[in-house]
């Protein structure tokens, strides 16, 4: 049995110029779509190897919401760091657990009327959802959950199950059970009543529809292609879940710590849910953490029942504290976001009423915006134009057929404008012109 060997020749490093794909598996994506090696960071520009500038509206899949190395976060990692302070602690007491805790609540927590426990899961989004579905059904006693079509929970098989993309699923290798998807709002485009559906199984003893122990929704689906949920539609659906019983569990992953304005998705439409899930942005410098937050009377967990080696990340609750305090003590962020948003929209309809709305659709809140395009092969030509411009851009939805924008709330007009006029740029080089 022979031993497999790097190569080393020319030809080799020649097929291979940036030195990754020799040693890195298959299953990388974004390095396919942005072909270069980056290095430095600072706000919203990143700096590749070779010292080109891009303008970054990706912002680690929704994971800067503060930029990259924002000075004052960056300045209490490094103290923190040089005072020898406690780095791995799985669930210990440290200061920094208590820091955190105690500024959350008093910041983000109790200003809204909400008494959640907190939840250290793991790492990840993924570790939040997976605590959240087996915390609903041990609270429930239920083994069914209710998920939305073109919904995104994450990669493990708990999340994968509640997940749409039949791509992602497909990788799981097994069959993914438990899971009943539903239409998300507007799904059959205003033909069908609200829930008409849903509530009808509900009813129905002969439906064969299990009972639910949690239904789990996004307000806006990020990767399925930036649909935002009506206000209305989730309140309707906060209704129906009360009156059957079932826990309402808020995935707030992406669009939480301020992506559509507010810290939470959700209080715009004044609702509580039971459940919610944080990660992305909750550490403020996209290091790794996530919460999951229960009503206290859902808080029946045995010590251990759920635990994680990588569930108590302390420089990360040293950052998430001074970004909370920093940037949510007022509302200076929210109005700054909603304001950009719009500004966004604005552009984005002026686009639309350039190209027409078959070709082109608007869509998002905050700064969670998307502009739909006829297929996915448009949309990632979009996104190469504008990265050959020096934008990054991801896609998003089914086929990949929306344009998505996360940059970091913290950008600044300039560089917003300037960013648009690039995706401006990068559609009229994709798209045909428009006729008078």
């Amino acid at each position: 049995m022979t031993t497999p060997t790097v190569p080393t020749t020319e030809a080799s490093a020649a097929a291979d110029p940036l030195g990754f794909t020799a040693l890195e598996s298959e299953v990388r994506s974004y390095s396919r779509s942005w072909p270069v090696v980056f290095d430095r960071a600072s706000g919203t520009t990143v700096h590749a190897e070779d010292g080109t500038e891009y303008l970054d509206f990706f912002a680690g899949a929704g994971t800067l919401n503060y930029g990259h190395n924002n000075p004052l976060l960056k300045q209490v990692l490094v103290d923190y760091l040089t005072d020898d302070r406690m780095v791995h602690t799985l669930d210990m007491f440290t200061a920094a657990r208590r820091e955190f805790l105690e500024t959350f609540s008093e910041v983000i927590l109790r200003p809204r009327g909400l008494d959640h426990k907190v939840v250290f899961p793991g790492p990840g989004g993924a570790n939040a959802v997976e605590a959240a579905l087996k915390l609903a059904r041990k609270v429930t006693g239920r083994e069914s959950v209710i998920n939305f079509t073109n919904a995104f929970h994450g990669m493990t098989l708990g999340a994968l199950s509640v997940t749409g993309n039949s791509m992602k699923r497909g990788g799981a290798g097994i069959p993914l059970v438990h899971a009943t998807p539903m239409p998300y709002d507007d799904y059959f485009d205003g033909d069908v009543p609200d829930f008409m559906y849903l509530e009808r199984l509900l009813d129905d003893s002969g439906s064969g529809l299990n009972a639910p122990a949690a239904v789990i929704v996004e307000t806006v689906q990020g990767e399925g292609g930036i649909n935002a949920a009506r206000a209305e539609w989730l309140r309707g659906l906060a209704d129906l879940c009360r009156r059957h019983g079932i826990l309402l569990i808020l995935d707030d992953i992406q669009m939480g710590c301020g992506r559509t304005g507010k810290f939470f998705s959700f209080e715009e439409a004044g609702i509580v849910p039971d459940i919610i899930c944080l990660s992305k942005s909750i550490s403020g410098y996209g290091l790794p953490m996530a919460l999951t937050l229960v009503r206290p009377e859902l808080d029946i967990w045995e010590p251990g029942e759920h635990n994680g080696t990588f569930r108590g990340f302390a420089p990360a609750f040293a950052t998430a504290s001074e970004a909370i305090r920093t940037y949510w003590s007022d509302d200076a962020l929210e109005r700054s976001t909603i304001d950009k948003g719009a500004l966004v929209e604005a552009h984005f309809n002026s686009l639309v009423a350039r190209y027409g709305d078959d070709v082109l659709v608007a869509k998002g809140r905050g700064l969670a915006r998307g502009l739909q395009t006829p297929d996915g092969e448009t949309a990632a030509r979009i996104c190469d134009e504008a990265f050959s411009r020096g934008l990054l851009m991801e896609t998003s939805g089914p086929d990949g057929e929306v344009v998505k924008l996360l940059p970091p709330l913290t950008i600044t007009y300039d560089e917003l404008q300037r960013g648009l006029r690039i995706i401006s740029d990068s559609v009229a080089a994709v798209l045909p012109a428009p006729t008078a």
